[in-house]
């Protein structure tokens, strides 16, 4: 061991110290066990000072319980134990279900003490013999509350718990002090052993929302078989326990779902008035708004953004549309000017080939000469393209006179050679559609033409029977059959051909072909019979109006008529006469033909689509 150091003098170390070695050392002896028990508990007194301090405060508690002496006690029946309060019988009315089981066993014995059958009757006092003594409801009550089980059983029914759920009218007025105590004195009945309290009106939403979860979901221990009606041990067979334990069963759980009931009950309550409850909601709303303000916000930004961004690309689709119209424009300002001045290019050659070839008297020695070669140089002016021109005013210039005939002469059969090769392509190609036109018409009329009463038929047809009338070609061929009087037998097929050429003729051809059927039809209708028909005298008519049913029925006409006949049946009085004067411009004799001509055309077209359903038949 080193000495200690004076003061004023120096400590010098001569040698070297040794290096530290680590062991292990493992703690052992009843020291160390103390020490571990004080680790364990948390504490940091001994273990042996604990036990005496845990001594000493119950023997505290033995001296400082106080036992409530139970007035009704020496009154109480030993026969309705069940109806006692055990605790008050053991002078713990006011401790109850917070009495430890020393205090408990303590109350017991002070209770024994004192009211034990010996020692009143040692002072004197006359017992009852027996059970009906009232000390048996002392021993009742220890037996009760001595056992964990059957405690916790009348702890359950305690007669002195307030089971009463306030009004919500209660609740509005003094939330706070009214449902503070009654969840407080519930909470007794719970299994957890944290239990969330109340709180004030600034406890946060985690708070609120935590106590509300732990009472829905509340978990309770308290159970009814204190209350059974019926002992099992007092059952004489096996049979009858059984139905006892089954009514008693039954009788528990219904007590159990009528407590669970009050529990929900109290909870809705308080949730209903809790002004919190109240508070988060409007919070909650106000924060939904904001939201939503702020989606709307957004949203309309982002429209914005959009409309902006999509006007920018219209204008910049303007601007690009502006510069390509303006180059298109300058293309087309170029152009021209080229046009232009490629247009006096050739004006000036062309004029200097005409000076040139008078000047050289056009090569020909006579008049008549001179007049053909001119118009060939006429002809060679229109013909040739510029260069053309250039190349050959340059051979002219630069030449003699039977050089530049030679050029111009060439020149001249090269462009008669090119005229002649065009105009027979044209020959050919116009030959080619006359055959082709040839072809079609004779393989779509049938193997005999068509004349013009049939063409007119043909047109009559299709306008009797439109589009979209079953076996369409087949009605209008049969139609055709039925009124033709040239007897040659037209089938779906040739009608199809033909109605198909006649819809690639020119117009001033359909023109001429319903020209000829209006002239034949004025000329088989110019005269009336003058023999009077059976008709009743309002539809009588003479020749005098013939020409001005000539005329044809618009279509507008023609629905007034169709509409008129439906408003006059055939019972009106003068029925022709009113018809007449809902149709403008038409008279009576007008519609009464009309009206014959229409049931005609009614009963050819149900003809001829009887006939094809005949055919279809067969």
């Amino acid at each position: 061991m080193l000495k200690e150091a004076v003061e004023g003098q120096v400590t010098v170390v001569c040698n070297a110290i040794a290096a530290s070695v680590q062991f292990q050392v493992e703690p052992v002896g009843r020291w160390f066990e103390a020490f571990l028990k004080r680790r364990d508990r948390n504490v940091s007194a001994s273990f042996q000072e604990l036990e005496e301090e845990e001594e000493l405060s119950e023997e505290s508690e033995d001296e400082e319980l106080q036992l409530e002496e139970y007035p009704m006690l020496k009154t109480l029946d030993p026969k309705d134990w069940k109806n006692q309060d055990h605790y008050a019988v053991l002078g713990l009315a006011h401790m109850r279900y917070k009495a430890t089981q020393k205090q408990i066993k303590a109350a017991h014995k002070a209770m024994v003490l004192k009211h034990h059958p010996d020692k009143r009757k040692a002072a004197g006092e006359q017992i009852v013999e027996g059970d009906n003594d009232y000390f048996t409801c002392i021993t009742k009550a220890i037996e009760i509350l001595s056992d964990p089980v059957k405690r916790r059983a009348f702890d359950s029914v305690d007669p002195t718990f307030d089971n009463a759920v306030p009004s919500k009218s209660e609740g509005k007025e003094n939330f706070f002090e009214v449902f503070a105590p009654v969840f407080e004195r519930n909470s007794r009945w719970t299994s957890k052993k944290h239990i969330p309290k109340l709180g004030t009106m600034d406890s946060s939403f985690e708070e609120v929302d935590n106590f509300y979860s732990f009472w829905y979901n509340f978990d309770s221990w308290r159970e009814f078989s204190y209350l059974d009606e019926e002992e099992k041990e007092k059952a004489e067979c096996r049979d009858e326990r059984r139905w006892i334990e089954k009514q008693n069963r039954a009788s528990r759980a219904q007590r159990k779902k009528e407590e669970m009931n009050r529990i929900r009950t109290l909870v809705d309550t308080a949730y209903s008035c809790d002004p919190r409850i109240k508070k988060f909601k409007e919070e909650e709303k106000a924060r939904k708004e904001s939201e939503k303000k702020a989606k709307v916000e957004a949203k309309r930004r982002e429209q914005e953004e959009k409309e902006r961004a999509k006007q920018a690309e219209l204008e910049a689709a303007r601007l690009a549309k502006e510069k390509e119209e303006e180059e298109a424009k300058q293309a087309a300002l170029q152009a021209k000017k080229e046009k232009e001045i490629q247009k006096k290019a050739i004006k000036k050659e062309r004029q200097k080939l005409r000076t040139t070839c008078k000047n050289w008297n056009y090569f020909a020695d006579s008049e008549a000469e001179c007049v053909k070669m001119m118009e060939e140089v006429e002809k060679l002016c229109d013909r040739l393209e510029l260069v053309s021109l250039q190349s050959l005013n340059e051979v002219l210039a630069s030449g003699t006179k039977e050089e530049s005939k030679a050029a111009v002469e060439k020149q001249v059969q090269e462009v008669n050679a090119q005229l002649q090769r065009e105009k027979e392509a044209e020959v050919q190609a116009r030959q080619a559609s006359r055959s082709a036109e040839q072809a079609s018409s004779g393989s779509g009329g049938g193997s005999k033409g068509w004349n013009e009463e049939e063409l007119q038929l043909l047109i009559k047809a299709v306008n009797l029977f439109p589009a979209g009338t079953n076996a369409r070609w087949e009605v209008i061929a049969n139609y055709m059959n039925l009124h033709s009087t040239s007897g040659i037998k037209r089938n779906a097929k040739d009608v199809i051909n033909k109605a198909k050429n006649l819809q690639k003729l020119d117009p001033h051809q359909k023109d001429e072909i319903n020209k000829k059927a209006f002239e034949k039809f004025k000329k088989e209708h110019a005269a009336v019979p003058t023999t009077v028909d059976n008709a009743v005298p309002s539809e009588r008519f003479d020749a005098s109006g013939a020409e001005a049913n000539a005329a044809s029925w618009t279509t507008e006409e023609q629905k007034l008529l169709e509409q008129a006949l439906k408003t006059f049946p055939v019972s009106t009085p003068e029925r022709w006469e009113k018809i007449a004067s809902v149709v403008p411009g038409r008279t009576k004799k007008d519609c009464m033909k009309r009206y014959k001509e229409l049931v005609e055309m009614v009963k050819a077209k149900k003809a001829a689509q009887e006939q094809v359903a005949a055919k279809s038949k067969k």
